[in-house]
């Protein structure tokens, strides 16, 4: 295989984070640091409620792990509301092990993955360039 062009960008990410009882923030970040070829940093608040445009404008991608959403779901209902507000694609992770995501979620989603390290990163990077066509299909 090839290696691709070298991408430098630094991708601004929210990762939804909460009660969290399988760890699945830790396994999606392990996930992403597995990729030494993705650079990536995260925009982190305890409640994302307040926080306007100058917050928004840079976050590239809203990471919505949805195995923890039936336990922060006020707090990721918020970021889905900024993700339409302010136009940030959102990426949906499928819950750990699972195929099944919330109906109300996928609605809103720009992509849905699984937990492949390489299809998360592709999806990533594929949907802040707006190639849709080069989603991952990892089902």
């Amino acid at each position: 295989m090839f290696e691709e062009e070298q991408d430098n960008k630094i991708y601004n990410l929210i990762i939804t984070r909460g009660i969290d009882q399988e760890n699945e923030y830790g396994q999606f970040t392990e996930k992403l640091y597995s990729k030494p070829d993705f650079l990536w940093t995260e925009s982190m608040a305890r409640d994302y409620a307040p926080f306007g445009e100058s917050f928004f404008k840079n976050v590239d991608v809203i990471v919505i792990l949805s195995g923890i959403y039936n336990y922060n779901q006020i707090h990721i209902d918020i970021l889905i509301e900024k993700a339409e507000e302010f136009d940030i694609p959102i990426l949906l992770v499928r819950p750990y092990g699972m195929e099944i995501v919330p109906e109300e979620l996928e609605a809103k989603a720009t992509s849905v993955v699984g937990w492949n390290a390489n299809c998360i990163v592709e999806d990533i990077r594929s949907i802040v360039s707006g190639d849709y066509d080069e989603l991952c299909d990892d089902f």
